[in-house]
C-alpha cells in the first residue's frame, strides 16, 4: 500500500477542510432560505402564545415535565448528535446557564437522537453539561413540530418567558450575543 507524502496528507486536508466549509456555509444559505417566510408565519402564531407541554427521560431515564421550570425563562434547545451547529452551541449554553442560573434561567437540550448516541456525543464534547438534556428521539420531533418547528431545523431553539409563554422562535445556530440580548430583555418582564 502506497504511502501519501507529507504535500499529499496536506492537499488531502485542505479539500475535505474546504468542502466542510463550503457545505456548511451552503447549508447556512439554505437554511435561511427555507426558513424566512415559514419562521415570520411560524413566528407570528406563535410567539405570546402558552407553551405546550410535554414529558420526556433525562439521561438517567427518570421522566421530566417542562412543567417543573415553570416561573423560569427557558432556553429549549432541541439538538443531535451528528448536528455540528449544535456543537458549537452547546459550550455557549454551559457557559450561559453559569452566568444566568441565579436570575431564573433555565437552559434544557431536547436531544432528537437515541440515548447511546448522545452519551458517546457528550462524552466527545469534553465540556460538562451544567442542564438537563432529556432524550427524545421520535418524540423530541413531535415536541419540537409543536413548538413551531414543523421544517425540522437543527438546532432548534425557543425561548420561554417566566409566564410560560413563548417569546422568541430560532432556527438554525443561535450566537452568543444574540442569545443574551434575547435573555436580557425577557428577564426585564415579570
Amino acid at each position: 500500500m502506497a504511502r501519501l507524502p507529507p504535500s499529499g496528507i496536506l492537499l488531502v486536508l485542505l479539500v475535505v477542510g474546504g468542502g466542510a466549509l463550503l457545505f456548511n456555509y451552503f447549508y447556512q444559505q439554505l437554511l435561511q432560505q427555507r426558513t424566512g417566510e415559514a419562521a415570520d408565519h411560524v413566528t407570528a402564531a406563535l410567539v405570546g402564545k402558552p407553551r405546550p407541554d410535554f414529558s420526556l427521560p433525562d439521561l438517567d431515564g427518570f421522566p421530566r415535565e417542562i412543567s417543573e421550570w415553570d416561573g423560569r425563562i427557558l432556553v429549549l434547545n432541541f439538538w443531535a448528535s451528528w448536528c455540528l451547529p449544535c456543537r458549537r452551541e452547546m459550550p455557549v449554553f454551559v457557559e450561559l446557564q453559569q452566568e444566568y442560573a441565579d436570575r431564573g434561567v433555565q437552559f434544557i437540550g431536547v436531544a432528537v437522537d437515541r440515548r447511546p448516541a448522545v452519551e458517546e456525543f457528550l462524552q466527545e464534547l469534553g465540556v460538562t453539561i451544567n442542564y438537563p438534556i432529556l432524550i427524545g428521539e421520535d418524540d423530541a420531533i413531535e415536541i419540537a413540530q409543536a413548538y413551531g418547528n414543523s421544517l425540522g431545523v437543527l438546532p432548534y431553539t425557543v425561548l420561554v418567558d417566566r409566564a410560560g409563554r413563548i417569546a422568541h422562535l430560532q432556527y438554525g445556530e443561535i450566537k452568543k450575543s444574540q442569545l443574551r440580548q434575547l435573555l436580557e430583555g425577557v428577564g426585564d418582564k415579570r
